[in-house]
């Protein structure tokens, strides 16, 4: 046994159990534990920046993090103890590194969520279109920090929802740097996966899933479909119309001010977190719809995100017409999107990397 896992003592283990079941894009899991005794650790974050479209600045990463902050306070709630986390400032942005801190708190009551952390997933696959009732508004509402808000995009809106994802989506399928993203990070022939998405999770049926894994093994037969043979039509219409039609509305996570720093993604990160453990708790099902936001974000920055012409140009449009849904004040200080209604779980789902492969020695390195 290692130094370190002689460290993991029994209720450290069953908080980093849980914890290590927060979201992250594409299920990459952008961090590492590196435990210094029974109630102290270093959370050694990490970003794909360097191969990931949709990570380019690091803040979808970021998000992530924060997500898992808020589910380790949550799974250390149960044992009364409170997390206290600060950053090191002296990380550079693509590691964001965390000393976490874990002390007791007699008065401290088990958080109700904690139930939740395990059955949370993304379920791709269409939903009821029944209305959130009253009651399932008002506990999401409420799940959110002081200053955060959710918007909701209902009726007329959701149809404008669908259509604005069904169009980005056609951005995604057809620029080669999310080609190679697509490449990497769908497991095939699977119903769950430890470190990417199984392909019967991606909510397309099996004839179009057989199709994808052929065509995506190389950009050249991509390339060819999508301008001869209408590629990207069946897989934007399973996986973006109508699945967008179908929920019981969009919805728009905003922030008290426009996010820059890394702290505003981490706070960001645990204000969504807590909203989707509430719509589990209601019963409810959910589906991120981040990527419009991210390449509004570049937009805004002016970054290039692709040596294809014409990508950036219909980035900007898409952009444009996002800010027509939502008004420009909420697209610019939104940290999250997705659909959500009722509905079974998903029946294929991502899982996670065993604990004992999070653990790394000092410094962060496995």
């Amino acid at each position: 046994m290692s130094k370190m896992e002689q460290h993991l003592d029994a209720t450290l283990e069953q908080i980093l159990e849980l914890a290590r079941w927060a979201p992250s894009g594409d299920n990459t899991q952008p961090w590492r534990f590196e435990i210094l005794d029974a109630r102290r650790l270093v959370v050694h974050g990490h970003d794909t920046r360097d191969h990931c479209v949709y990570d380019l600045d690091g803040h979808p990463s970021q998000l992530s993090l924060g997500a898992l902050l808020e589910t380790m306070a949550i799974a250390a709630s149960a044992h009364q103890l409170e997390l206290r986390a600060m950053r090191h400032v002296e990380a550079p942005d693509h590691r964001p590194t965390l000393s976490v801190e874990f002390v007791p708190a007699p008065q401290l009551e088990p958080d109700p969520l904690a139930d939740f952390i395990l059955p949370r997933s993304v379920q791709r696959r269409p939903l009821s279109r029944r209305p959130l009732t009253p009651a399932e508004r008002a506990a999401l509402t409420s799940a959110l920090p002081d200053g955060y808000q959710v918007h909701w995009l209902e009726g007329a809106q959701r149809l404008a929802a669908a259509r604005l994802m069904f169009r980005n989506a056609k951005l995604r399928l057809t620029m080669p740097e999310a080609w190679q993203v697509h490449k990497s990070v769908i497991e095939w022939n699977a119903r769950y996966s430890e470190d990417r998405i199984p392909d019967q999770a991606l909510g397309v049926d099996a004839a179009t899933a057989r199709l994808m894994r052929w065509v995506m093994q190389r950009w050249q037969r991509v390339a060819f479909f999508n301008t001869w043979l209408a590629g990207t039509l069946a897989p934007r219409l399973q996986m973006d119309l109508i699945p967008g039609l179908a929920c019981a509305a969009h919805f728009v996570l905003t922030a008290p001010r426009k996010p820059q720093r890394v702290d505003d993604y981490l706070a960001a990160g645990r204000a969504m977190q807590r909203f989707w453990l509430t719509a589990t708790a209601q019963g409810l099902q959910l589906q991120p719809e981040l990527t419009p936001l991210i390449f509004a974000r570049y937009v805004r920055e002016g970054r290039v995100f692709s040596a294809t012409p014409g990508m950036q140009q219909r980035a900007e449009e898409l952009s444009r017409q996002g800010a027509r849904l939502t008004g420009q004040a909420v697209w610019e200080t939104a940290v999250f999107m997705g659909r959500i209604g009722a509905g079974p779980a998903a029946s294929a789902r991502s899982l996670r990397m065993p604990l004992r492969a999070l653990l790394v020695g000092a410094g962060g390195r496995p």
